[in-house]
Order: structure tokens, then C-alpha cells, then sequence
């Protein structure tokens, strides 16, 4: 059985990842995994036609100049759908790109899996129309999408997210954690993001939080996990420039964002899904996504919920609200939020300074908020989604291929 995977983010290289291991589990030597992906899903045995998070991308410009890389992939697998036929395609994030592939797949007869849907409910909910042609099965990650697909015609099940599979798995280096705890003084973990334009977007107003965090907590310190080398160099120039502006105590770190994360009293994040690690490791956090203020303008007009954080969609009671807006420190209708968090074309670095400095000096504040993170934690960190969307996707292909011979 050859199943085409098609998945173009850092994170859906991951997921893919683990559910190749649990179709492998289920399905034993018949399942063949090839297709675009990353160096996760290599090392598990999928073969690799293009390395496609190295194309990873965000933002209309960024995209505008990988379009025709794009569209040469996308040819590339309509001619590889036509000529070999795979039993399957699935699709994990990178929506733009994927689109394409779940339309040459569909237009060849190959019945098509989304693992992981695109966020249609937050964003642009008219390109669930693209959802209901061109996928055979939405695999959902969040408990509210599947009957929200399903209103809207599509063959949607929740499995789970399955970043909690690999939180639940991970092994951390205890001892690493143990030496980032020995010196004296709390440690904040800074997060710049997975991406290049989120670090060139983000870091310097962390870092300028930073700084004012210290002014009130003397004896703080901070490390900054950086996704790659790339990016470690990226943040190490940005405080070699800021000089006197940067806090005195703040160490660089790639690779080991579990334990940067595990070994901090509280952290200051890019949007992302690593709200959902967080969340895990129960860190009091406070959220930053920077943008220009053409695309905050342009945001405001797509967006349908009022959060961007993953944790705090979970926390709602009212969803797709008749006024979206946005979090409002202090706002009584934003009192159930767990992560505070700034989507802004602006300075917000006071405001993420002041929330980092009570966690850090009010305990009782900082253990109520741990406390209300642990209970949410329990009801969606169980784990299992890879298991389960692996169950799901042999089901449908035994069946299928059953219809098939029988015809």
C-alpha cells in the first residue's frame, strides 16, 4: 500500500512523523510512506521526493517569491498521481501548497486524508468549499471543528492533536535541566518562533521585555531556544546590537526547547503550536505575534475568533463571537484566558514585562494560574491522535480497496 504524504511545516514533519510509525504499527511492511515532507519523516522510512519544510514560508511577499518552486512541486505530483496511482494521500497543514496536491489527487480517483485541518473556522471559512471537493476525510485535531465541517458537508472526525503524542513520548535531559536550575534566580525562557520571519518579526521586542523584567527582578535570568542554528545566530546578533538595551544574564540555546521550557518559572512565546507544549509543562506564559500594521489591518478582516492562541480558543465558551476584537488585558469577557497574548503592529513589551514579573513574584497568582493550566491539561493532553488517525486510515483503505475487488 503506497501512501503519497504531502506536509511543508517544521511541526507537520513531526506529526507525520509519528503517524507513519503508527501506520507501520497497524499496517506492518505493506504500508509504503513517500511523498514531501522533512528529516522526521525520513528517519521513520518515508521516502523523500523533496525536503518541503525547507520551503517553509509565511507572509504574502515570502510566498510571492516561492511560487514557482510551488508550482513545480505541484506538478511534479500531479505527474507522479497519474503514473504510479498511490492508495492514499495525506495532507498535514501548509494549506496553500496542499490545496493543489488534494486537487491533482482527487481529479486521479486517489482518496484523500487531511490530518490535521487547515484552521478554515478561524480564518476564511469559505474555503471549506475546497475542504468539502477535494478531501475524502478530515481528520481533526480540535474537539469543535469536526461538527463544524460536518454543518458544512464534509466527512470530518476528531482524532486529537497530535502534538500531545509526541509531548507524551519525549524524553528529557534531566541532568541539562538540573544545571539550568542550579544558579541562583528564576529563569524565563524566551521563544522567537520556528520561523525565520517570526524571530526577525518577534525576538526584539522579547528582548526588549526581557530587559524591563529585569529592571524589576534584579536577579533573573533568561535563555532564548532557538529552532535552528540559523536562528540562534539570528537572536545572538540582535543582543550584540541592542547592547546596554539587553539583559545582562541571557544565554542562547538550539535544540533543547523541552528543556529550556521545563526548567523556567514562566516564558514569553510567538503564537504557535507551542502553546500546546506550554500548556503541557503548565509555564505560565505570555503570547507575542508582531506583524506590520498592513497585515494587522488585513488579519482584521479574515479573522473570526478573537484569539490566536491555541490554548485560549480551548478556554472559550463563545467561539465565533459577533464581535471578534481581540484580548484585552483587563477585559472581564477575557477573564478565562491562560495565556495572555498580543497579536499587534505595535510595542507591547510593557505589557508582556508586567505579566512575566508577576509570575515571578507572586506566588499565589502564578500557582492559581498553573492550577487552572494542569485542569485543562488533563481533559486534552491525553494523547493517542496518531494512534487513532492511523485506526481510521486503514479502516477506509481496506474498505475502499474491498469496494474495488468486489466491483
Amino acid at each position: 500500500m503506497n501512501i503519497f504524504f504531502s506536509v511543508g511545516e517544521p511541526s507537520g514533519d513531526l506529526h507525520g512523523a509519528n503517524l507513519i510509525r503508527e501506520l507501520r504499527s497497524q499496517g506492518g511492511e505493506k504500508i509504503r510512506c513517500l511523498g514531501y515532507g522533512g528529516p522526521r519523516m525520513a528517519d521513520e522510512g518515508c521516502e523523500l521526493h523533496e525536503d518541503l519544510t525547507q520551503h517553509a514560508v509565511m507572509g504574502f511577499i515570502q510566498v510571492f517569491w516561492k511560487l514557482p518552486q510551488f508550482f513545480a512541486l505541484a506538478r511534479r505530483a500531479k505527474r507522479y498521481f497519474r503514473e504510479h496511482q498511490p492508495d492514499a494521500v495525506v495532507l498535514i497543514d501548509f494549506p496553500g501548497f496542499n490545496w493543489h496536491i488534494a486537487r491533482h489527487a482527487k481529479r486521479e480517483g486517489i482518496p484523500v486524508f487531511y490530518y490535521g485541518t487547515p484552521q478554515l473556522w478561524g480564518w476564511a471559512s469559505w474555503r471549506v468549499s475546497k475542504l468539502r471537493r477535494w478531501v475524502d476525510h478530515a481528520l481533526c485535531k480540535l474537539s469543535f471543528e469536526e461538527p463544524w465541517l460536518r454543518a458544512r458537508g464534509c466527512n470530518a472526525t476528531h482524532v486529537g492533536h497530535p502534538y500531545f503524542d509526541e509531548l507524551r513520548e519525549r524524553q528529557l535531559d534531566t541532568r541539562f535541566i538540573d544545571n539550568l536550575r542550579e544558579p541562583t534566580g528564576p529563569l524565563v525562557t524566551l521563544l522567537p518562533g520556528s520561523r525565520t520571519q517570526e524571530v526577525r518579526a518577534n525576538f526584539r521586542w522579547q528582548l526588549s521585555s526581557a530587559k524591563k523584567i529585569t529592571q524589576s527582578v534584579p536577579n533573573v535570568r533568561f535563555a532564548v531556544a532557538a529552532f535552528k542554528k540559523k536562528h540562534a545566530q539570528m537572536v545572538e546578533e540582535t543582543i550584540r546590537r541592542a547592547g546596554a538595551a539587553a539583559p545582562e544574564k541571557i544565554e542562547v540555546f538550539t535544540g533543547r526547547t523541552p528543556e529550556l521550557i521545563e526548567a523556567a518559572e514562566c516564558c514569553l512565546a510567538v503564537s504557535g503550536s507551542v502553546s500546546l507544549e506550554l500548556l503541557y509543562h503548565t509555564k505560565p506564559t505570555a503570547i507575542l505575534y508582531h506583524v506590520s500594521p498592513f497585515a494587522f489591518w488585513l488579519q482584521s478582516i479574515f479573522r473570526r475568533v478573537r484569539y490566536i492562541t491555541l490554548v485560549n480558543l480551548l478556554t472559550t465558551d463563545e467561539l465565533f463571537p459577533a464581535q471578534v476584537g481581540q484580548y484585552q488585558e483587563g477585559n472581564p469577557a477575557d477573564a478565562h484566558v491562560l495565556m495572555p497574548e498580543y497579536l499587534t503592529w505595535q510595542d507591547c513589551s510593557d505589557s508582556l514585562a508586567k505579566h512575566a514579573v508577576e509570575w515571578l513574584t507572586d506566588d499565589r497568582a502564578r500557582e492559581s494560574l498553573i492550577d487552572r493550566m494542569r485542569e485543562l491539561r488533563e481533559g486534552v493532553g491525553q494523547g493517542g491522535a496518531s494512534k487513532r488517525a492511523a485506526e481510521y486510515m486503514l479502516e477506509a483503505l481496506d474498505a475502499s480497496i474491498g469496494r474495488s475487488e468486489a466491483a
